[in-house]
């Protein structure tokens, strides 16, 4: 139990791009990068991880995940997607991601959609999130401890019985979300 306050508490789960964070004038691809680097430095599994790179920035846009820039500028609305993008990119294809921010991409680039208000939203469900998150993993984290009570090296087998649960847990968030993608897909193709 003391454990998984440990682990909640290094999870850095208040890292994120808020909107008040994004400058009001258009960013270099560099100083995109800065501020996804300054923002989500503390979520680094490894110090010399990049969080956003130039190639992946270009193959977002060559891809089409979000509307183009103008004269090598990103807007605010830019930013806010491609935050979604880097949250969504770890969990679904990027096929997927584009498949899901498609409608959004459209909507922004015709400024038929506040972004900056649906991404503020988005950023409300994610707060949610990690408090679910937190307390299921508590949950879990008990649990594990409670099967290997007793046992010889019960530290080690409730360490991998909760890294399988929460491998787990990881999957069946994932499917969901590819289930909704398909869905998504098949509205689209009628």
């Amino acid at each position: 139990m003391e454990k998984s306050n440990e682990l909640i508490e290094a999870m850095a789960f208040h890292n994120q791009v808020l909107p008040e964070d994004i400058p009001k004038i258009d960013l270099y691809i560099d100083q995109v990068i800065q501020l996804f680097e300054s923002s989500f430095a503390e979520s680094k599994r490894h110090p010399e991880e990049k969080i956003l790179t130039k190639t992946m920035i270009n193959n977002y846009a060559k891809g089409k995940l979000f509307y183009p820039v103008q004269n090598k500028k990103y807007s605010r609305n830019h930013i806010m997607l491609i935050s979604l993008i880097y949250q969504m990119k770890s969990t679904l294809s990027i096929n997927d991601v584009k498949q899901v921010l498609n409608g959004i991409n459209e909507k922004a680039a015709h400024q038929k959609l506040n972004l900056e208000q649906f991404y503020s939203s988005y950023l409300n469900l994610q707060q949610d999130n990690s408090e679910i998150f937190a307390e299921g993993l508590k949950r879990q984290a008990e649990e594990a401890a409670k099967q290997v009570r007793g046992l010889e090296d019960s530290e080690e087998l409730e360490r991998v019985l909760l890294i399988a649960s929460l491998a787990h847990t990881s999957n069946l968030y994932r499917r969901a979300a590819e289930k909704l993608v398909d869905e998504m897909a098949e509205e689209v193709e009628k």
